[in-house]
């Protein structure tokens, strides 16, 4: 340990007399009791005899001297002395200790105590007392937050017991840095209450936790046959200390597991989703109303139209289109871009501000939608209505004649929509499928220019080649009870692409524009695929017949290319889904990673703050970078990016989780009453214990397992993502057609079994060089055999 700093500056002037030590005067340069005692307590954590000696400069017979000083003190009580001799004051915690995280406060940090502590609870903002049982004096209980950390240790959470490391910041405060998870806090359960000779059993909506617990009947709620259930694996807490349990108590009854509206509380409650908002929250939103014009530019009289789809339940964005009359820009276009001022509203650390961070983003649910704001704001202050006067954050677009941008102007204004459209209705008046007049006007004077503007613009966009993954998606009609009407494909339109155009065009100008103005930025990143997965979708792409070069380094137009090759094949949908897979995460960063899916040096998340809270902190940027008045970034929140750039990853792929999961559960439901009936499906994976599909009509997936294929003994080759029989040489590879039956659908979890009725193909020449290469591998002799 080094001897400076501000540890040891107040030490070189002794203000203790020396006095007599051991029999003798104390010796020449050995510090004082005050001056050790001093030392010590303004370590962060306890230190050695041989820090100590370092600190003074104490050699030979000097240290002996210390460390019989260091006992005396401790036999005293004035010090403790702990793991390796190290030494503190009395009450300081060990340098390495069990800690119980006991609660959180509204920032989402976490606070623990010391296992010996369970008693009370210190908070964040003052620590509660106890007295000293020898000496009668208040001692404060200590302030422990725990420090992030990446990996295993990153998922404690209230309740957990852990291994962690001190470091002490204050009189009687810590920074934790966990170590590891020694317990994990008592689990809670959502599943469904099922009868059995033995009682009830709670069977778990998570298809990964399919075994099902005992319920104890004589403790907590008493539950009825096919109820939904909220449980927990602890009975007690000296029962969940001593490890997992099979057994649960119930905590909450959700109703009837079977009602359609239950789908997407299940993934609600799985996932962890607030779903209300504080008084204070909804108070704010309340007593929101749309402010004057004062400085913001009038943009009432502009024709802005929305254009959404036809379920859309918030519109955050107008556009307009004109050519550029400026002559240095003849043939370019000015397109205006406006969203909802949603910062004006959410300002920095009210009740609506801590609201918005938590949930990060809002949940759309085939029946419900979890808003990010509460709906006096979402649904309609911020929400740009036709002929309503709203307050709005907008950028006007300069694109020259190649279609490049080359100037954008950030302003706050106040504007009325003119039109609320969906991408059907554009689509229709583009095509002069209608005739009435008013139709006529908007398509010549709104319609028609946005699209020229937007083919001006899609020319460069082609160059630039990014990856357009015509993902098939589809579209859950509910009844109001929840109740499915139908499931069909979401139809992408050319009006679909002209707002994704615009709306990218609008987040890099975003981008750019903060870092011209020296602003920080929270970027949407997206680096390429990691180097083994490019391997593997090289590896599947050869098993399709296609190529993806080796030794290059990977560009979105290489993927590109072969998209377009494949666009019209029957291979168009499992290549896409391929490449898709192989993509890294996109995130949220205050690093500029680059934009790889859509080949941009630089992107940012402004068009939608309704529901990104990224938007937000990018929206009070431009306010403070363009001085557009109040509502910007706040100083504070500046060092903190990094932090929120991680949370709201995190909410983002628990959300995207959630509706993923509703989804299928929708679905199994739908497709529970057609049990026997047959399907054309495609091999969407290959596993060794059988084969995913999804369905051509529905896009349900699911799984074909070993048992149903025709008899042979399978192996699984990963490299050609095939399976591959031995005895017969049945082939059954990554995107073959195939027809199935349905045997189970479970609307609880979501899971979907079939039976293979047809598909494959016999090739025994195939199968058996496939097989002598899987043999030939390191460690790949292991095959399945049907039923396995």
């Amino acid at each position: 340990m080094s001897n400076k700093g501000n540890h040891f500056d107040d030490v070189a002037n002794p203000d203790v007399k020396p006095k007599a030590y051991l029999s003798r005067d104390w010796p020449v340069g050995l510090p004082s009791e005050k001056q050790i005692l001093h030392t010590i307590a303004k370590m962060s954590a306890p230190i050695t005899s041989k820090d100590i000696a370092k600190a003074f400069n104490l050699k030979g017979e000097q240290r002996r001297l210390l460390r019989q000083i260091l006992r005396d003190l401790q036999a005293q009580g004035k010090l403790d002395r702990g793991d390796k001799r190290r030494v503190s004051l009395p009450g300081r915690l060990p340098e390495v200790t069990l800690l119980d995280i006991t609660h959180s406060d509204d920032q989402g940090n976490l606070y623990a105590i010391p296992v010996t502590q369970h008693a009370t609870i210190a908070t964040s903002e003052t620590a509660k007392t106890q007295k000293n049982s020898k000496t009668g004096a208040q001692t404060e209980h200590p302030v422990i937050l725990l420090s992030p950390i990446k990996g295993q240790a990153s998922q404690a959470k209230i309740g957990d017991r852990i291994l962690a490391r001190l470091r002490r910041n204050g009189k009687n405060t810590y920074a934790a840095l966990p170590i590891r998870i020694l317990n994990k806090s008592p689990q809670q359960i959502l599943g469904v209450i099922e009868t059995t000779p033995d009682g009830y059993i709670l069977k778990p909506v998570d298809k990964k936790n399919s075994r099902p617990y005992l319920v104890n009947q004589k403790a907590g709620l008493q539950p009825e046959t096919g109820q939904l259930v909220l449980a927990t694996t602890a009975v007690d807490r000296a029962q969940w200390k001593l490890g997992p349990s099979r057994t649960v108590q119930i905590l909450k009854i959700l109703g009837l597991a079977n009602a359609p509206l239950h789908y997407s509380l299940i993934a609600l409650h799985r996932h962890g989703i607030p779903m209300e908002f504080s008084d204070d929250a909804i108070r704010q939103a309340q007593n929101a109303t749309v402010p004057p014009l004062g400085k913001r530019r009038d943009m009432r009289n502009l024709p802005l139209v929305t254009i959404d789809g036809a379920d859309a339940r918030d519109f955050d964005d107008a556009v307009f289109a004109t050519k550029d009359t400026n002559p240095d820009n003849i043939g370019g276009w000015k397109v205006i871009v406006a969203i909802a001022d949603v910062a004006h509203y959410v300002t920095p650390h009210s009740a609506l501000d801590t609201a918005a961070a938590q949930r990060g983003n809002s949940v759309y649910f085939p029946d419900r939608v979890v808003p990010m704001l509460p709906e006096a704001l979402s649904n309609d202050i911020c929400s740009l209505k036709p002929n309503t006067d709203r307050a709005c954050l907008a950028v006007e677009l300069i694109i020259d004649k190649a279609g490049i941008m080359i100037g954008y102007d950030f302003f706050r204004g106040l504007m009325r929509s003119h039109a609320r459209l969906t991408y059907e209705k554009v689509h229709a008046l583009i095509a002069d499928e209608t005739s009435n007049t008013a139709d006529a006007t908007l398509r010549a004077d709104v319609i028609k220019p946005l699209y020229d503007a937007y083919n001006t613009i899609k020319t460069a966009w082609q160059k630039r080649q990014p990856l357009d993954l015509d993902i098939k998606e589809h579209q859950v009609e509910c009844g109001k009870d929840g109740t499915i009407k139908a499931i069909r494909p979401r139809v992408r339109l050319e009006s679909h692409r002209l707002i994704e155009v615009f709306m990218v065009t609008a987040n890099v100008a975003a981008a750019r524009a903060l870092e011209e103005r020296k602003q920080p930025v929270i970027y949407r990143v997206h680096e390429p695929p990691p180097l083994d997965k490019q391997e593997a979708l090289r590896q599947s792409l050869e098993g399709l017949g296609l190529t993806l070069p080796r030794g290059i380094r990977l560009q979105p137009h290489h993927l590109a290319r072969i998209i377009q090759k494949t666009a019209h094949s029957e291979k168009a949908h499992i290549v896409a889904e391929i490449i898709l897979r192989a993509q890294a995460q996109a995130i949220y960063s205050p690093e500029n990673l680059g934009h790889f899916g859509l080949s941009l040096g630089r992107y940012a998340h402004f068009t939608s703050p309704i529901r990104r809270y990224a938007d937000i902190l990018v929206h009070r940027a431009l306010i403070t970078g363009y001085g557009l008045g109040d509502g910007g970034l706040a100083p504070q929140d500046i060092g903190g990016l990094s932090e929120i750039s991680a949370h709201i990853s995190t909410t983002e792929r628990r959300a995207i989780a959630a509706e993923r999961e509703t989804l299928e559960r929708y679905v199994s439901a739908f497709l529970a009453e057609k049990i026997s009936a047959e399907f054309d499906a495609k091999i969407s994976g290959i596993a060794r214990f059988g084969l995913f599909v999804t369905l051509n009509e529905t896009g349900a997936n699911g799984l074909v397992p070993m048992r149903s294929l025709p008899d042979d003994n399978y192996f699984h080759d990963e490299t050609a993502h095939q399976l591959v029989g031995e005895k017969r040489g049945w082939v059954f590879a990554l995107g073959d057609p195939v027809l199935v039956v349905l045997q189970e659908a479970n609307p609880i979890t979501g899971g979907l079994i079939f039976s293979c009725q047809t598909g494959g193909k016999q090739d025994a020449k195939t199968a058996r060089k496939t097989i002598r290469n899987i043999k030939g591998r390191k460690g790949r002799t292991k095959y399945r055999r049907k039923g396995q």
